[in-house]
């Protein structure tokens, strides 16, 4: 049989089926909803007042933007979901929303008979929230369909929708601080009254609004996606939230009717408490999926695909962190890469088992169990070591106590880097009672156990008074079953 880049005949596949096409597609409709609302927003506010909104609105994406990828870096979101997410609330919703509430509140004005200003303020309370929670909720709902193993829990329904949120504010605060600046310059006297109520309002006080408002549909989806299939949470959760945030934001735009005090009021009691207590629930979701981390890989270094230190590692930001650090200066920015792929191999296993755990892994587990056991295997040379010296470093495996430049016991203090290619631990480097040093490098770097004289004037350090009972042998010369190539039973 002739090899596969030989071959004459292909399967046929529906265009529509093509992931690239579906990909411009996409993005191509995204960016002509973008030409469309910038025409508009720019139609209504003038060139300087577009520019000056522009300006004024960009200031908080970044903090936000920042914020939210933050929060997201125990298993980041694929790029090309964030810049969806961004590019839908910017361009899709926010085009959506102007139209529909146009219409809506010339409905209104029709229908009751009623002023412009009592239109516009039903139409600001009871439409407003409707239309921009469903148009910004819709790509949270896209993401849940179609990228359902990118979704895994709170923390990625919260992320998805504070950038869908963050971007539909970034192009509703061009248009609200574009047409302050136009009132302002139509008045004359060179005035700045509007446009400096708008930016305090709305870019120093309140640029967690929309963030705010969709992040409860977005925990909705998320406790969706913890759920196991057939649960009646798994589709009224999503509703729920729905429905909570645009309660939350018809009533953050009604209080505008109340005058100052009623506004400020309400921002008082119900804004601020809010966002911090989805802060709080933001930041225990993420401890909680670094618990998952550590619960869920021991099974696979009982098995001897990891080794024994690796879960604690992986299960720290801190631990992450030194271990890329350590193989950068050891090895190169090569190294380093390498590092921060297998623990994200690692991470995507802890959640996959964690979900086949509840019932919610699909019928493909074994084959993305796997596929993710045959990447950590291809990194792991590279890996484990910097990964095993970043578990030590955060959670030493002995006690510093001994005199200066005094070696421990026997078992104590085996280099965790696999001696001696690795280099011994060296003591009294830092010139620090009894603090221990990993080699000159602390990764990759050899040494030896460091005899360093007290300083001129003072004695040498005590002994201690009773030295620590002998340890087990290191990790690596006990026993531990055969690992799934070798014959082992899958657990």
């Amino acid at each position: 049989m002739p090899a596969p880049g030989q071959w004459h005949y292909k399967a046929r596949r529906h265009f529509w089926e093509n992931r690239t096409l579906r990909l411009v597609a996409l993005f191509s409709v995204l960016a002509l909803c973008g030409v469309i609302i910038l025409a508009l927003v720019r139609r209504q506010t003038g060139t300087e007042g577009f520019l000056v909104g522009l300006t004024l609105a960009i200031l908080p994406v970044p903090l936000l933007g920042g914020a939210f990828l933050w929060l997201d870096r125990v298993e980041p979101t694929p790029l090309r979901n964030a810049v969806f997410a961004f590019a839908w609330g910017a361009c899709a919703a926010t085009l959506v929303a102007i139209l529909a509430n146009e219409y809506a509140t010339e409905l209104l004005a029709s229908t009751f008979t009623a002023s412009p200003a009592q239109s516009d303020s039903w139409g600001a309370t009871f439409v407003a929230p409707f239309v921009e929670e469903s148009a910004k909720g819709a790509a949270i709902l896209l993401l849940f369909l179609f990228r359902r193993r990118d979704f895994t829990g709170l923390v990625d329904g919260v992320v998805i929708a504070g950038l869908t949120a963050t971007g539909f504010a970034f192009t509703e605060n061009i248009l609200y601080l574009g047409s302050g600046f136009a009132e302002d310059q139509a008045l004359g006297g060179g005035g700045v009254g509007t446009t400096a109520a708008m930016f305090v309002v709305r870019i120093v006080m309140t640029p967690f609004a929309h963030p705010l408002f969709t992040s409860l549909t977005g925990i909705g989806f998320g406790i969706a996606a913890t759920s196991r299939p057939g649960r009646a949470r798994r589709w009224l959760a999503p509703i729920g939230g729905w429905l909570l945030a645009m309660t939350l934001h018809g009533t953050w735009n009604g209080s505008a009717s109340f005058g100052p005090l009623g506004f400020l009021a309400v921002y008082a009691t119900l804004m601020i408490p809010l966002f911090g207590l989805l802060i709080w629930l933001a930041i225990w979701s993420r401890s909680n999926e670094l618990k998952t981390i550590r619960t869920q890989l021991p099974l696979y270094a009982m098995a001897g695909w990891l080794t024994l230190p690796e879960p604690l590692a992986i299960g720290s930001m801190r631990g992450r962190s030194v271990a890329r650090s350590a193989a950068h200066r050891a090895q190169g920015a090569a190294a380093a890469r390498t590092v921060r792929e297998y623990v994200s191999f690692a991470t995507s296993l802890a959640f996959l088992r964690a979900r086949a755990n509840r019932g919610a892994a699909g019928p493909d587990f074994h084959a993305r169990e796997q596929e993710l056991l045959h990447h950590l295997w291809e990194r792991k040379a590279v890996a484990q070591p910097a990964l095993t010296h970043a578990a030590h470093t955060i959670r030493p495996p002995f006690p510093a106590v001994y005199a200066w430049g005094q070696r421990p016991p026997a078992g104590y203090g085996a280099a965790p880097y696999g001696a001696p290619q690795w280099g011994a631990p060296q003591w009294g480097a830092q010139q620090q009672w009894g603090a221990p040093q990993w080699g000159a490098a602390a990764y990759g770097a050899t040494g030896g156990w460091g005899q360093p004289a007290a300083p001129q004037g003072q004695a040498q350090a005590p002994a201690p008074v009773q030295a620590p009972a002998p340890a087990p042998a290191p990790y690596w010369q006990q026993p531990r079953p055969y690992p799934y190539s070798q014959g082992g039973r899958h657990r």
